[in-house]
């Protein structure tokens, strides 16, 4: 899982790289934000420091 999102979090990168467009931009940085998110809560869940479970 975490291969993956590293992979698509450097295509995004490399999309950035390349958009000319400001709402492309926009959007990539979103999706870029995004996938940075999950892949810091993938972590967090591998290495116990987030509880996955619902508070109540």
């Amino acid at each position: 899982m975490a291969m993956l999102l590293e992979q698509h979090i450097e295509e995004l990168r490399a999309e950035l790289r390349r958009a000319v467009d400001p709402l492309e931009r926009q959007w990539i940085k979103a999706e870029l934000e995004i996938a940075e998110a999950e892949l810091e809560i993938f972590w967090a869940e591998c290495e116990g420091t987030l509880d996955v479970e619902p508070p109540f």
